[in-house]
């Protein structure tokens, strides 16, 4: 990571834009002030980004509404930053594809901590470095590639991911049909940045179970384990580079 990261800042209090910027230049990231969200999209008609750092309570278009639109139109990773902490303004800021929520006033290292975490995660094509050899894995009709970071559903239809989402699917059909705890895929997807109360694994389990058309009253993909954790169901085939195993 280093100036070839861009990073947009996107906050209307003209303070915290600036250590934020200057925080994340000494880091070694190119960082842009962007007051608004018509700043934030005129930057990314211009340059690519890879990630934004998102306030959500904004004059004119909030955060959320901003963050929607940027998952609509593609993957760039999302930051939300808020002085709203409650449990209920990060669930919706995760479930509008948010791939982290950090409430003000926040701790800097903690900041540049999770920018880092999300950038690790996504692992976009500018950085990602190639893996050793393609992992594609098989269930139920559905198809995950883990080198592009592809699902394709059983009709041959490209589905959408989110980083977080990604390597949430990622860690369960990489164990499958095992009983897996909070902890677990907390740390397999979210390392040192989780925290023991993150609820960032429910809300994107909800969106991947939606996604996959588990039926979220009796999913049979991903199931509840009562006091014990989540369970994937599907027999998985992982294919190794064209052999199976």
């Amino acid at each position: 990571m280093n100036t070839s990261t861009l990073i947009a800042v996107t906050e209307d209090d003209p303070e915290i834009r600036a250590l934020v910027v200057d925080l994340l230049k000494r880091e070694g990231f190119e960082a842009a002030a962007c007051e608004n969200a018509a700043e934030l999209d005129r930057l990314i008609g211009r340059r690519r980004v890879d990630l934004v750092v998102l306030d959500v309570m904004m004059p004119g278009e909030d955060g959320v509404s901003v963050c929607r639109r940027l998952r609509a139109r593609g993957d760039i990773p999302v930051l939300m930053v808020t002085a709203k902490g409650e449990d209920i303004d990060r669930i919706i800021g995760l479930e509008v594809g948010a791939d982290d929520y950090l409430p003000k006033p926040f701790n800097p290292r903690e900041l540049i901590a999770r920018v880092k975490a999300i950038l690790r995660r996504t692992r976009t094509a500018q950085h990602a470095a190639p893996p050793p050899e393609r992992e594609i894995y098989a269930f139920a009709g559905w198809t995950l590639d883990a080198a592009s970071r592809a699902l394709t559903g059983p009709d041959g239809q490209g589905v959408a991911l989110t980083g977080g989402e990604f390597d949430l699917l990622l860690a369960l059909v990489q164990h499958p049909q095992r009983v897996l705890n909070r902890d677990q895929l907390l740390d397999w997807t979210r390392g040192r940045s989780a925290n023991p109360y993150d609820r960032a694994i429910d809300v994107q389990l909800s969106r991947l179970r939606k996604k996959l058309g588990d039926d979220t009253a009796e999913p049979a993909i991903i199931k509840t384990v009562r006091g014990g954790g989540y369970l994937f169901a599907p027999a998985v085939e992982r294919n190794f580079g064209g052999s199976h195993a």
